[in-house]
């Protein structure tokens, strides 16, 4: 791959095909301003272009968080059984099914052969690699510890993602068997109510309560039930995108979600989990105290953590110890601030926090387990009572038919 030297970090890329002095057609990338720096950065290395084309943008929306946790334990294995590191990008971009991924590396790839940190060459793609993840390579580069740390890293992302599945599993059976008991009342609403109707109004006598509400919510949903589902999709994007684009509101639902009932206690201890085994990770590193709580916040995923560790943060460097700011911010567990206290005291500091932070985990793993047996048949119960109650209502005038005759 041809580079110009002189290129901004920020210029996009071009695709070239090319003929050397030999008259043999080439093929490459490069960065540059525009087209016409991209053709004499080419001409400069005795090369006449035939074609010069912007290279398309890959969408970063199609690359997961597990693919870099792939690709942390790809890179890692290989580093440590030797491979240079130009290989090794070759090796994992070549056996990967994502083309997104592939493009990628071979940016990263490209920066690192014109002489880039590989540190440097991940915080272009901040989308990608966080703060927590430069930090980590540019500490295992300074101290030629790079493959250790990358395992390191490599721990720490499939655990983080590990957590994640979990989560996502646990509320994915309740989700699946409501939209299926809400497409199912919606069926019998639109389809089957209807014919009922026809059959009482033959009767001439007043309906019950419960029938005539029914029998409105289908009247209703058959003539505005399109406007009512569009009118919900809209919204949704609506404030999902605000929600995006509104720090304070995604502070309000960050507090709101600790409040909840159940729910509440879980998602604290997920955060307080990632939040110890974050800043373990980054204290064995060697990353000095102070600097590895700026990258710790984020990691918990909740605005009230990110605001808390920045206060941890200042007192810590102002002279207090860890666990004493941990415990003025009312963010954390007696169990986790006592295991933090004792790894201050032992100098064990990280080796006790991932100790808290695999202890939280296993509370989080038994609590979904719990949660989910408990869910089902919750859920169960409650929608066969919304629709046995719409069956009734529908029934009970030709139950009441029965009684007359």
């Amino acid at each position: 791959m041809v580079t110009s030297k002189a290129r901004d970090d920020r210029d996009p890329w071009f695709t070239w095909t090319a003929r050397d002095r030999s008259g043999r057609e080439v093929r490459g990338e490069l960065r540059a301003a525009d087209e016409v720096q991209a053709r004499s950065a080419l001409r400069r290395q005795g090369l006449a272009a035939t074609r010069i084309r912007p290279r398309r943008m890959v969408r970063s929306a199609s690359i997961r968080p597990r693919d870099i946790a792939v690709f942390t334990r790809q890179l890692a294995t290989l580093m440590r059984a030797g491979v240079p590191l130009l290989q090794a990008f070759d090796i994992v971009g070549r056996g990967h099914a994502n083309p997104a991924m592939v493009r990628l590396l071979a940016d990263i790839r490209a920066d690192v052969e014109t002489g880039s940190p590989l540190s440097a060459a991940f915080r272009r793609h901040p989308s990608r690699f966080d703060r927590l993840y430069c930090n980590l390579v540019e500490a295992g580069e300074a101290a030629g510890t790079l493959d250790p740390m990358l395992e390191r890293l490599a721990l720490h992302l499939e655990k983080s993602e590990a957590m994640k599945s979990r989560l996502k599993s646990a509320m994915l059976y309740p989700s699946v068997v409501l939209l299926v008991a809400l497409v199912v009342m919606a069926i019998i609403l639109v389809v089957v109510v209807p014919s009922f109707r026809e059959v009482f109004a033959s009767f001439g006598a007043d309906l019950p309560a419960p029938t005539l509400a029914v029998m409105a919510a289908s009247e209703f949903l058959i003539r505005h039930g399109w406007l009512l589902l569009l009118g919900l999709a809209a919204s949704g994007i609506l404030l999902y995108r605000a929600w995006r684009r509104n720090a304070g509101l995604q502070a309000l639902t960050d507090r709101l979600g600790l409040q909840l009932p159940v729910f509440g206690a879980l998602i604290r201890k997920a955060a307080v989990a990632r939040w110890a085994r974050t800043l373990a990770t980054l204290f064995s590193a060697g990353v000095p105290l102070v600097e590895a709580l700026n990258s710790v916040g984020g990691a918990a995923g909740l605005a009230p953590y990110v605001a808390g560790t920045e206060r941890i943060r200042r007192a810590v460097s102002t002279g207090s110890s860890l666990t004493v700011a941990m415990d003025a911010s009312g963010l954390f567990p007696p169990m986790v601030l006592q295991m933090g206290a004792i790894g201050e005291e032992a100098g064990k500091l990280d080796a006790m926090l991932g100790k808290a932070a695999e202890i939280l985990e296993a509370e989080v793993d038994e609590r979904l387990a719990g949660l989910a047996s408990l869910l089902e048949p919750v859920v169960i119960v409650v929608l066969g009572a919304v629709i046995g109650s719409i069956v009734v209502a529908m029934y009970l005038p030709i139950f009441r038919l029965g009684q007359v005759v």
